[in-house]
């Protein structure tokens, strides 16, 4: 069976380009011009990657990307006839897995998708089965891509998703952020150490939101980041 990507772009001509390479790399292309039927699609089917336009004409497709992910953990790469570094920050920074921009030559795009896809299958291991344990107030659903807090679903991008997986496997235990860059990035560089921080304060911030005087995530100084073991 041929891995299945859906691709997210409203115009014919271009849908058309990408399907036709996709299908003669041994890909099974679907197409959708709308945000709501790529919903419909990803949450009936079983895909191994979206390739998602950003200028859709009914949904922005940053939302897109968040509403996808509720529905299906297949990897994204965002197309876009915007060049602005800020759009490219701001799709990576959701969890999106790379990001062309228009024109893009059609073996640029299926050699993405390889690339993506390979990435992912190299960072499939999970460290935490869907689980809950009675002093935790994290529940992990891993086929779902979700955790939640408290019983409330925490809103978080792919990469702030596989952090606090990681976090939550193993309360009390200090990871550094070359393991946490190991296990939660796909491609992990030394530079990214500021990631890895930004990161944790996002999710912070969307923690203290539902607990505001818990201190959830601890910071050791020269060391890493570990989950609070008292509740």
């Amino acid at each position: 069976m041929r891995p299945r990507i859906l691709v997210v772009e409203d115009e014919p001509a271009i849908a058309d380009t990408i399907a036709y390479a996709l299908s003669t790399d041994g890909f099974e292309p679907v197409w959708r011009a709308t945000g709501e039927a790529a919903l419909k699609e990803a949450g009936e089917g079983d895909l191994a990657l979206v390739v998602l336009d950003v200028g859709l004409p009914d949904v922005n497709g940053f939302e897109l990307f968040k509403r996808l992910a509720e529905v299906t953990q297949a990897p994204v790469i965002f197309l876009t006839a915007r060049s602005d570094e800020v759009d490219r920050v701001v799709g990576l920074e959701l969890g999106a897995d790379d990001y062309l921009s228009k024109p893009f030559s059609p073996r640029e795009l299926t050699a993405r998708v390889r690339t993506v896809l390979r990435r992912v299958a190299k960072s499939g291991s999970s460290p935490l089965p869907a689980s809950r344990t009675n002093a935790s107030p994290f529940v992990v659903e891993e086929d779902r891509r979700m955790i939640t807090f408290h019983g409330k679903p925490l809103d978080l991008s792919r990469y702030e998703y596989r952090l606090l997986k990681l976090l939550v496997s193993r309360p009390g235990r200090v990871f550094s952020r070359d393991e946490i860059l190991q296990h939660a990035w796909d491609e992990p560089d030394a530079s990214f150490d500021r990631t890895v921080d930004a990161h944790v304060k996002q999710i912070r911030a969307k923690l203290k939101a539902i607990a505001p005087h818990a201190e959830v995530i601890r910071t050791h100084r020269g060391e890493g980041y570990s989950l609070n073991e008292r509740w």
